[in-house]
């Protein structure tokens, strides 16, 4: 309404102003004296204004006349087109104009305006390679999925703007969560640009995603070759999905390819822990206990971890408390002052009832870094020397409200994990998961593996509850029970397996 009213006020205003002209120039004395061929013509001033500007227009018409005429000598000289193109040059210019008036309406956020230029647009230049993607862009940010998505199909359907109409489909099937349909599309799309970073980490995330990781495995090798990924990155993704594809290696029945998928996963990247624990069951299962001792000491010595801990002792399940002690030195002397080494060994010498050398393993640990572990590791220490009640029990109250140390920790949005993945069940990125102590406290503890591993064994054939569900409180206050009883209990030469996290221990 103001628009229009706008537009009549200036129509006004033009007509008043050429009105006051003419006015002007009727009252102005003098003009303008032209004599051709004897004949002396006088214009007054407002005849002159007018001869002015019919002079203009004649000179206009007859350029315009002049282009028609080579136009049409062009066409005569066998350019089929140029009369056609002399034509469509007005067509053309206001098509032009109205595409990026709808470009510039696009980028301001104007989507209905943006599409009512495109369909301007289109209406005159006739070449929907152009206009479909604008009006597909513009329907999207008005809200209109479904004239966004017959524009897309409209790209998809002309060879040059295939690869546009499948990514703006991919992109709407994710806004739609329908995963399966845009891996699909992103796999087409890969196949029409393979040097498209954005669709190789659309369709890399959505194999991950999916567990498809033959699939994802080919998406990194195409990263790898055409440049959008560094070497040592793809190596250490390669063997994250190689893991991923071995992971049934813990379960019974682990084929001799998942064994070999285990085996390679440690071997591009052997600092990978779990690829690492894995590999060494592998070589285990094969009955290749020196390789196996190999990858262990190579993972713990680039980073300790409670799961190469479980899986050192499964290589000698039948050796006695001291013997394990003795043997899990060859760990130690690899990172001594490492707190994961402190603690194992602190937990190792627990069993063997040996109190003052579990307390001197541990160290300054409590004061240092005091987390829910190394406390409750000071309880079972000081009750096994004798102490208070008082005293075990302060130790026991401050392991309630302590962190629980290092777990594995999203790097992207810093979601705790109780046990490594490929993808983050959180925000679903990929290869982010580290072994760290989160940022934020947290109110339970992410794995039962690290915790108290030891002192949490049940005796061999009894049926008892998970340990990781029973307080530790519980653990250290039964009526009867004390840390030397619980390392009678744990059955000399009983085999740890690789069994759930959260039950198995370092026996």
């Amino acid at each position: 309404m103001l628009w229009s009213l706008l537009k009549i006020l200036v129509f006004v205003a033009i007509v008043a102003v050429l009105a006051f002209g003419a006015a002007l120039l009727t009252e102005t004395a003098g003009g303008v004296q032209i004599t051709v061929a004897g004949t002396e013509y006088t214009l007054s001033a407002l005849q002159s204004a007018i001869a002015l500007a019919i002079l203009v227009f004649v000179v206009w018409v007859l350029f315009k006349l002049l282009s028609l005429l080579l136009a049409t000598l062009r066409f005569l000289n066998g350019d089929e087109t140029a009369i056609s193109r002399y034509f469509d040059k007005g067509r053309e210019r206001k098509g032009y104009q109205a595409l990026s008036d709808g470009l510039m309406a696009l980028a301001s956020g104007e989507g209905r305006l943006a599409m009512a230029k495109a369909a301007r647009a289109e209406k005159y230049l006739e070449k929907p390679e152009l206009t479909d993607l604008l009006t597909a862009q513009a329907a999207e940010l008005a809200g209109d999925t479904k004239k966004a998505a017959e524009a897309y199909k409209r790209l998809v359907s002309n060879q040059s703007t295939r690869f546009v109409g499948v990514r703006g489909i991919m992109k709407q099937k994710l806004s739609e969560g329908d995963t399966d349909t845009a891996r699909q599309l992103a796999e087409k799309a890969l196949s029409l640009r393979p040097k498209h970073e954005e669709v190789q980490d659309t369709l890399l995330t959505l194999q991950a995603r999916a567990q498809d990781w033959a699939g994802a495995r080919k998406t990194l090798t195409t990263k790898l070759k055409t440049g959008t990924l560094p070497r040592d990155v793809y190596k250490r993704r390669d063997a994250v999905l190689a893991l991923s594809a071995s992971k049934a290696i813990v379960k019974e029945g682990a084929t001799v390819e998942q064994q070999e998928q285990a085996i390679e996963a440690n071997r591009l990247s052997p600092d990978l822990v779990p690829a690492a624990a894995m590999a060494a069951r592998a070589y285990l299962a094969r009955d290749k206990k020196r390789y196996a001792i190999r990858v262990l000491k190579k993972a713990w010595e680039a980073q300790p971890h409670p799961d190469l801990a479980h899986a050192f002792a499964e290589v000698e399940p039948t050796e006695t408390a001291q013997e394990r002690v003795k043997r899990f030195a060859q760990l130690s002397r690899l990172a001594p002052q490492h707190d994961e080494t402190r603690l194992v060994m602190a937990e190792l010498h627990i069993v063997a009832e040996d109190f003052p050398e579990a307390r001197r393993a541990l160290g300054d640990l409590v004061e240092r870094e005091p987390d829910a572990r190394a406390l409750t590791l000071m309880a079972a220490i000081e009750k096994g020397e004798g102490a208070s009640d008082a005293v075990i029990q302060g130790w026991l109250a401050r392991a309630l409200n302590a962190p629980r140390g290092p777990q594995w920790v999203c790097g992207n949005c810093n979601h705790i994990h109780a046990e490594w993945a490929p993808v983050c069940e959180n925000c679903a990125s990929f290869d982010t998961l580290s072994w760290r102590r989160p940022e934020a406290p947290e109110i339970v503890g992410a794995t039962g593996a690290q915790v108290l591993p030891l002192i949490t064994g049940t005796p061999e054939g009894a049926a008892g509850p998970d340990a990781s569900d029973i307080p530790e409180v519980e653990l250290l206050e039964e009526e009867d029970t004390s840390v030397s009883d619980v390392g009678e209990t744990l059955p000399q030469g009983s085999d740890t397996g690789g069994g759930d996290a959260k039950t198995q221990s370092i026996k």
